[in-house]
């Protein structure tokens, strides 16, 4: 099959659908990749740069009349729609929810139309999320953004002209975009506080160092939504966190808002009296614009100032980075056709048994198939435990003494017996072997296993007895004596050794 890569029509837009890299492990696929002339040039990839990789260079007409599979970023503009025909399959954000009319037309042309903004969010889908890669790129965008308006350090400094103090910067909404923002404001040396309604992101925050702004709401609501998203919360949560962004907004420097709701319009979090309170020199970010803003004065796709403030609506953050974010994206779609192409000969199949596929496909060869089911989950819910069952109560039995004093009697009888014809020398040595026993009863083996090593300290002084012993006895004689001697000073001496290595080993665990 051929992919085809058009230029994008939406004014402003810089991003392209397939970088030259991505183009040549697609080619490793068995698929061949028809660019249009001058379609990367606005992300610094010349026609050159993907002619050396193996690509055709080819015009407009031809790279959508003669493409079976047509890659885009933005969804068909103008008279592209026209110019799909039956058979194709296209690849390309769609947003399906705010987009009917787009989903008719492709019906009726009976293509296969697949939209990397429906890919499902679920942990074998990471790869190919190609709003997370965009939103990562936003956020940091926003802070290069904020940065060039802003007229100060983020960082502070102690100079021999004064001291400058940090600049404080405040991210309403921790997702991918806002987690972005944090660590590119955190580099730059800014104090960085976070607020999001989804209490289980306040560990992510705090990870990156910035503080977790904690809304004083006694009811203890939840905005966790689906897809990782938030939800709508109640008008008293709403009412406490306006209050929260109020009382922010006349300390902070920057704000960076990022929150948005799936299949409704940004909320407003921004008043018009909060920008008014702001300091002069103020910068507020508006990353959900596209959707109408978290503030309410944003205008989307502008930049400009109110009352001090400067007020940023761009809506093309990501084509900003257009390198950065092509090479992203077209690696998003690299692995969606990799998944789709499972005997690597450069033919696609979608198959609906995939979920990830199932979750993508918004329209098959003429049929609207979106939305989609709901993804399964593939872990099974907890069993529930069993109940316990009624203990029965048995009445103890005394203990019996008995055998335990038949045994002591019969131990009493027998080393009275050896004493009677064992010679004085033989029972003062066999004292000491009692005696040692008894020790290393009570040393090893009556200790739990966990404490073994550490006991290796107090089993080097017993070694070292014994191995005092042994070279008492090495010059013996006797050949068997000195040989038991040297095998016993052998043994205690690896004793010795590796108790000392092990204990050296655990005293540099506490060393810093």
């Amino acid at each position: 099959m051929r992919i085809g890569v058009p230029n994008e029509r939406y004014a402003g837009e810089k991003r392209v659908a397939t970088t030259p890299d991505v183009a040549a492990q697609l080619m490793k696929l068995g698929y061949a990749v028809a660019v249009e002339s001058g379609a990367g040039e606005s992300a610094n990839f010349s026609d050159e740069t993907y002619r050396e990789v193996g690509c055709s260079i080819v015009s407009r007409d031809e790279v959508w009349a003669e493409s079976d599979i047509v890659m885009k970023v933005r969804g068909p503009e103008d008279d592209e729609p026209d110019r799909l025909k039956s058979g194709q399959t296209l690849i390309s954000f769609l947003w399906p929810a705010q987009n009917p009319d787009l989903l008719q037309k492709l019906k009726d042309k009976g293509v296969t139309a697949l939209a990397m903004d429906s890919i499902p969010r679920i942990s074998r889908a990471q790869k190919m999320d190609a709003l997370s890669s965009m939103a990562n790129i936003a956020g940091y965008r926003a802070v290069v953004e904020a940065a060039q308006h802003f007229g100060r350090f983020f960082t502070g400094q102690i100079t021999a002209a004064g001291k400058v103090l940090p600049a404080k910067i405040l991210v309403i909404g921790a997702g991918v975009a806002g987690l972005a923002a944090i660590g590119a404001a955190k580099s730059m040396g800014a104090i960085v506080r976070s607020f999001d309604t989804r209490p289980e992101v306040k560990e992510q925050i705090e990870s990156m160092d910035a503080e977790f702004l904690m809304l004083d709401f006694e009811d203890g609501e939840d905005g966790s939504g689906e897809g990782g998203y938030a939800k709508v919360m109640s008008d008293e949560f709403i009412a406490a966190e306006m209050a929260l962004f109020a009382e922010q907004a006349k300390d902070v420097d920057i704000i960076i808002t990022t929150a948005l709701i799936p299949g409704r319009p940004a909320p407003k979090l921004i008043t018009a009296e909060m920008v008014e309170s702001m300091k002069d020199g103020s910068v507020i970010v508006d990353l959900a614009a596209e959707q109408g803003g978290n503030c309410e004065l944003t205008r989307p796709n502008e930049c400009y100032k109110h009352n001090g403030v400067t007020l940023i609506g761009y809506t093309d953050m990501a084509s900003r980075l257009a390198t950065q974010s092509s090479q992203l994206y077209g690696t998003n779609l690299r692995h969606l056709l990799t998944d789709m192409t499972p005997e690597k000969d450069g033919n696609i199949v979608v198959d609906f048994e995939d979920e990830v596929v199932r979750g993508a496909t918004v329209v098959k060869e003429g049929e609207i198939t979106w939305p989609p089911p709901a993804p399964k989950i593939s872990a099974a819910p907890p069993k529930p435990a069993p109940k316990p069952e009624p203990v029965k109560e048995v009445e103890a039995k005394p203990k019996s003494f008995v055998p335990t004093a038949i045994g002591m009697a019969i131990a009493a009888i027998a080393l009275l017996a050896m004493g009677s014809v064992a010679p004085p020398d033989f029972m003062a040595h066999f004292t000491v072997f009692v005696l040692a026993c008894f020790v290393g009863y009570m040393v090893i083996w009556n200790v739990t296993a966990a404490l073994h090593t550490p006991l290796m300290s107090v089993t080097n002084a017993i070694s070292s007895i014994i191995v005092i012993g042994a070279l008492t006895q090495i010059s013996s004689t006797t050949p068997l004596i000195k040989w038991v001697a040297i095998g016993t000073v052998l043994i205690t001496s690896i004793n010795i050794f590796g108790g000392f290595a092990v204990t050296r080993r655990m005293l540099e665990m506490f060393r810093k």
